[in-house]
């Protein structure tokens, strides 16, 4: 079986959006951060009315919760005011850390990267499903593919899975020079850029790793 390449088909649907004339289609797509989503809304906003959807109840610090939701609408209001394509909305969701605690229950101690974080794409992109068709949106995605860090085929999948009247939007933004791309406007415009994805467990691997690292260091010297 062949591997689907999602970025080819995400290409194919604004090709699909150049041809057809003046209706632009909607789309609802959730945002983990600012950083991620600077390089998705600068290559879709030409050719969708994005409403960026920031729900993230993996952040387990209310202090970082808050950070993040800063810059995410900073970054916006930018982009709006320099006419970066269609204009841009934002809907912040409930911030319900328990919730994220309950869809990773007994997954709590798997590495990065696998189950546990499957079950997080689950419960972020189920509500951005259930949201998108409540307010008739013709797509709903994610910019979390453009992290080398994520799995592209698999978030591909979930989404694909919970796509009703709503279509999902297919990705794999980190193609094309994505995240290169997305990590230079982060620069550009200032923006604060987390070196975990946000839960506590992710946070707790992260600070070993640095902890590892300096007493590697440590030891070379």
């Amino acid at each position: 079986m062949n591997k689907r390449n999602y970025q080819k088909e995400l290409d194919a649907i604004i090709e699909n959006v150049k041809q057809g004339g003046a209706q632009v289609p909607t789309l609802f797509l959730h945002s983990c951060c600012a950083p991620c989503s600077s390089y998705c809304l600068e290559y879709l906003a030409p050719y969708f009315k994005i409403t960026v959807f920031y729900y993230n109840p993996n952040i387990s610090a209310v202090s970082e919760y808050r950070h993040r939701v800063a810059e995410q609408k900073r970054l916006i209001e930018i982009y709006n005011q320099e006419g970066k394509g269609q204009h841009i909305d934002v809907i912040e969701g409930d911030w319900q850390p328990a919730d994220f605690y309950e869809a990773v229950k007994g997954y709590e101690n798997i590495p990065e990267g696998g189950e546990r974080c499957f079950r997080c794409f689950e419960l972020r992109l189920r509500e951005t499903a259930l949201q998108a068709a409540k307010r008739g949106f013709d797509y709903f995605g994610t910019t979390l593919t453009i992290s080398p860090l994520k799995n592209a085929q698999k978030l591909n999948e979930i989404g694909e899975s919970l796509a009703g009247d709503v279509k999902w939007l297919p990705s794999d933004f980190k193609k094309k020079g994505g995240y290169g791309r997305s990590i230079e406007l982060s620069h550009q415009y200032n923006l604060y850029r987390q070196d975990f994805c946000g839960c506590s467990f992710s946070k707790a691997e992260r600070e070993a790793e640095k902890r590892m690292t300096a007493e590697n260091n440590t030891c070379n010297q």
